[in-house]
C-alpha cells in the first residue's frame, strides 16, 4: 500500500482531483490534514471516503504531533494543496524529496512568503508579465525554494484579470498536479519493490 498525506488549509478542489485521479488504483491511500477546521477541503475529504485530521500550530512546530501521526501511518508521500504554512524541518528532515507542492507562477519568481493565490496573480498582472504559470517542486526548508519537478506556462492576454489569470492557474494544476503525483508515485511503487525483491 501506498500512504499518501495531503496536507491543505481551504478549499480544496486541488486535493480533491487528486484524490479523484487515483480512486481506481486500490494500493493507494491517502489522509488529509487540515490546519483549518472550517476548511471546505475537509467537507471534500469526508464525501470522498478519505480520513481527517486536523491540527493546531504548536502540534506541528512545538509538539511533533504532525509528525508522529504521519509516521504513524507509514506515510510514504506528503502532498501540499493549497497549504499555507512553512514546513518544519523535522518533516523535511523525516521525508527527504518526500514532500511536494504546487505554486501558482513560474518560481524562482513571484514565490516566498505571503506569494499565494490572489497575491500572486495580481503581482504577475500588476507587473505587465505576458505569461505566467504553475510550478510543481520539492519542499525544503524555505517557501518556494525547493528542487523544481516540472513547470507547464499559460499566455497573458491584455485583458486579463488577477481573477481571469486565476482560472488559468486552476486549469493547469488540476490538468499537471495529478499527473505529476502519478510519476512519483511510480517511482515509490518500483522502490518498494526492489526492497521486497532484496528481502527475498
Amino acid at each position: 500500500m501506498i500512504q499518501i498525506a495531503i496536507f491543505a488549509s481551504g478549499n480544496g478542489s486541488n486535493a480533491a482531483k487528486i484524490i479523484e485521479h487515483f480512486k481506481l488504483q486500490k494500493d493507494i491511500s491517502f489522509v488529509v490534514l487540515s490546519n483549518n477546521a472550517n476548511a471546505f477541503v475537509i467537507e471534500r475529504a469526508k464525501r470522498l471516503g478519505v480520513e481527517v485530521a486536523v491540527f493546531e500550530k504548536n502540534e506541528l512546530y512545538k509538539k511533533e504531533s504532525v509528525l508522529h501521526f504521519l509516521q504513524s501511518k507509514e506515510i510514504d508521500l506528503i502532498v501540499l494543496a493549497g497549504f499555507m504554512w512553512l514546513i518544519p524541518s523535522n518533516l523535511v528532515t523525516a521525508f527527504p524529496n518526500k514532500i511536494v507542492n504546487i505554486h501558482p507562477a513560474l518560481l524562482p519568481k513571484y514565490g516566498g512568503k505571503g506569494m499565494y493565490g490572489d497575491n500572486v496573480h495580481r503581482a504577475v498582472i500588476e507587473n505587465k508579465e505576458t505569461q505566467s504559470g504553475i510550478t510543481i517542486h520539492l519542499v525544503n526548508e524555505k517557501y518556494d525554494e525547493g528542487q523544481i519537478v516540472f513547470q507547464e506556462k499559460v499566455k497573458i492576454t491584455p485583458k486579463d484579470t488577477a481573477e481571469t489569470l486565476a482560472h488559468k492557474i486552476h486549469a493547469l494544476e488540476h490538468l499537471y498536479y495529478p499527473l505529476i503525483i502519478e510519476e512519483l508515485v511510480e517511482e515509490i511503487r518500483k522502490n518498494k519493490k526492489e526492497e521486497i525483491t532484496e528481502e527475498e
